[in-house]
């Protein structure tokens, strides 16, 4: 009996999961892909300062 419980919870919770809508995907705005631009060109030179200032390595290939 309570094996048939837990097989019925566990049905009722799979059900209402898929009821669940999914969420809408949020648009970015100017200033978000403007920052996902510095973020990325700080990083760029982030590494292209690490590799010049390394004694290793002269050059940095693409």
């Amino acid at each position: 009996m309570g094996l048939g419980r837990f097989v019925a919870t566990l049905k009722s919770k799979i059900e209402s999961l898929k009821v669940k809508k999914s969420y809408d995907k949020v648009e970015k705005s100017e200033s978000m892909r403007v920052e996902i631009r510095s973020r990325k060109a700080r990083k760029l030179i982030e590494d292209t300062l690490k590799i010049a200032d390394s004694p290793k390595s002269k050059s940095y290939s693409f």
